[in-house]
């Protein structure tokens, strides 16, 4: 059993917090700006980020400070707006808490990491799932011959073909998720434990698109092609799921085995010199806990190979507890300290 499935990933009890806390912008700054001694993880109510990405939304708040109050000067020579002001003073408390993503391995947030760290992390850049069953083969086939196209069109470049496979890579698991809330609605039954990393597995996703995207910017014609295969991937593979939720998983562990090649390329590329070796964008060095002073691009495509490599065990143990049908995740933790309270 993968251990990212075994760690509690609770993303979506985390806007709870907002009641609990001042709903002013000022004090929420306040909050996630105050400096810590310490690289430590810290836990709120569900809430567990860093120093570093305390400090990333401590800017991101000072900014939208610094619009309203340019919004407040056009105001004040406008005149006021009775329904813009109505709106912002009904705005929930919980919706002035901003909210971090969490990072995929739970001790990200034990210490600063560096290259060395990195590097030193097992991912297995050459594991592979040998494909047993015809339908493991018609995956294993259908992700290989998806590559092509992308290989044909981007070439060695990494970035933008970054961009396309986070775009993609970051349907699975939503559609997942929704999937099997629906089912658990109906059933009036829990999930098993899967709806949350399902959901964490898609939010990181979408947290390594934003990284690429601070760093490659795509033009207007590739991002029309990124949209367009996108939205054909949504609607095959919501299909998909719902039709054969194994052979759904069985996929996305295949297209992971292929992220983890397509990012040790890219690794190789920098390495080579191809690539410039440019400062890792702030958003990622908050979100994977960096060291500021020395990461690099680099690091980032290494921390990202990591993520790709958890996700890819992850899909394929999904797959085998369907196959084995022990689907819930509780009774794997019977015996471990993750045993949880109630189930959901």
């Amino acid at each position: 059993m993968p251990a990212a499935l075994t760690s509690s990933s609770l993303p979506l009890l985390r806007s709870a917090v907002g009641s609990l806390h001042p709903t002013s912008a000022i004090a929420s700054a306040a909050i996630y700006g105050s400096r810590l001694a310490t690289n430590s993880q810290t836990r709120s109510f569900g809430i567990k980020t860093t120093l570093k990405a305390q400090e990333y939304i401590s800017k991101l708040v000072k900014k939208d400070k610094t619009q309203s109050k340019e919004a407040e000067d056009d105001m004040q020579i406008k005149g006021p707006s009775p329904v813009k002001d109505r709106i912002l003073n009904e705005m929930p408390p919980e919706l002035r808490m901003p909210i971090f993503p969490e990072p995929m391995r739970p001790d990200t947030m034990d210490h600063t990491w560096k290259t060395s760290d990195l590097e030193s992390l097992d991912i297995g850049a050459t594991k592979h799932r040998i494909p047993d069953l015809i339908s493991d083969k018609i995956a294993l086939w259908a992700v290989k011959n998806a590559r092509k196209p992308t290989d044909i069109f981007f070439r060695n470049k990494y970035l933008h073909r970054s961009v396309m496979l986070e775009v993609v890579a970051a349907v699975p698991g939503m559609v997942g998720a929704l999937i099997r809330h629906i089912k658990s609605l109906q059933g009036m039954r829990h999930d098993g434990g899967w709806i949350g990393h399902l959901l964490h597995e898609a939010e990181n996703e979408r947290m390594h698109l934003m990284t690429w995207m601070e760093v490659g910017k795509p033009v207007l014609w590739e991002r029309a092609l990124i949209a367009t295969v996108q939205t054909g991937f949504f609607a095959v593979f919501s299909l998909l799921y719902m039709v054969s939720p194994r052979t759904a998983h069985r996929v996305v562990g295949y297209l992971e085995e292929e992220a983890v090649t397509s990012y040790t390329h890219f690794i190789n590329e920098i390495d080579a010199g191809r690539i410039e070796n440019v400062k890792a964008p702030e958003i990622a060095i908050a979100y994977w806990n960096l060291d500021p002073e020395t990461a690099t691009l680099r690091d980032v495509v290494l921390a990202v190979r990591a993520d790709e490599a958890l996700h890819r065990d992850t899909n394929h143990h999904f797959s085998d507890r369907i196959l084995a049908k022990r689907e819930s995740l509780f009774e794997d933790m019977e015996h471990s300290d993750n045993k949880p309270h109630i189930r959901y």
